[in-house]
């Protein structure tokens, strides 16, 4: 039975999702904004597994917030995971225009200059603000196909749905299946091209220990092991809302890779140079990092024990 119910759930999740972009993109914006800030204020009011656990994550970022401050924060924060969904369900069909003016970029200069100079460029994001957005703005305003690693979502054709939608915005997306996913993007970086991967929370369980509010987590290796191998360009990005339709985003200094140690060495210390960029980023606007799942180590389950 359980495995039936698995099933009912994934149809009825892919279905919602489908529901989604079908019928979100074509209300008039004012309602769908209204109607996802509804969404949002329901969601956290019946206090769910995500909200709790988005509230313990704003709780490390924003350690001196009492209860109050902290329920005020994750409502903000519904509100702004929600906002990424009502754009990502009307963002195909936003004309060129549109994008260029729903998102302001500080110090891109850092990544057309790395483009210009055939290099190859890594942009690594945490999980902050519309990341498809900022996808769109890359694709339709500067021109730059890029290619990005999409989470295997249950069901199939949930996942299906996902790709479709990130190319139909212009992204080539590689299931995230380990080694062949990484040879791939290795190949575009070598041949100068451009590379986005959100890189806050590892998936594998073999990610790079960083120290990430005073704690200890895990983030992916891949950032840095391609910089190394490729001689590609790394650089950090954070977005975030600001209250007005805008998106705001930074392009942060480039991550260098160290001159001594060896890889293990090296590709640590880039992986935390990347978490020191996102946590600045997370700090000046924890509401917009939309972390609803478990992320520290201390907060994992323990090996064995049932969750």
């Amino acid at each position: 039975m359980s495995g039936t119910g698995s099933g009912l759930r994934g149809r009825l999740t892919d279905g919602l999702y489908g529901l989604g972009w079908g019928a979100v993109k074509k209300l008039p914006e004012p309602a769908a904004a209204a109607l996802f800030r509804t969404l949002a204020d329901q969601v956290w009011k019946r206090r769910g597994k995500s909200v709790l656990r988005l509230e313990s994550n704003l709780a490390r970022v924003v350690p001196d917030a009492d209860a109050a401050k902290l329920a005020e924060l994750s409502r903000a924060g519904m509100r702004s995971y929600m906002r990424y969904w009502m754009e990502s369900f009307r963002l195909p069909t936003w004309s060129p225009r549109r994008i260029k003016d729903s998102i302001d970029v500080s110090d891109a200069h850092r990544l057309t200059e790395g483009l210009d100079a055939g290099q190859g460029v890594i942009l690594a994001l945490p999980h902050l603000g519309n990341w498809d957005l900022a996808g769109a703005w890359v694709t339709t305003d500067l021109k730059v196909p890029f290619t990005t690693v999409a989470e295997r979502l249950k069901p199939e054709t949930l996942y299906d749905r996902f790709v479709a939608y990130r190319q139909g915005l212009g992204m080539e997306v590689l299931p995230h299946n380990g080694g062949a996913a990484f040879g791939t993007l290795a190949r575009r970086l070598r041949a100068g091209g451009l590379v986005c991967l959100v890189a806050d929370r590892d998936l594998s369980a073999s990610g790079v220990e960083v120290d990430f509010f005073g704690d200890t987590a895990r983030m992916p290796a891949g950032p840095a092991l391609l910089a190394q191998q490729t001689g590609a360009l790394l650089l950090p990005v954070t977005l975030w809302y600001d209250g007005t339709p805008v998106m705001r985003a930074r392009v942060h200094p480039p991550v260098a890779v160290p001159e001594s140690g060896d890889r293990a060495e090296k590709t640590s210390s880039m992986t935390q140079a990347l978490a020191d960029a996102f946590a600045t980023g997370i700090a000046e606007h924890p509401e917009d990092w939309h972390m609803l799942q478990r992320l520290w180590i201390s907060d994992l389950e323990p090996q064995g024990e049932a969750p």
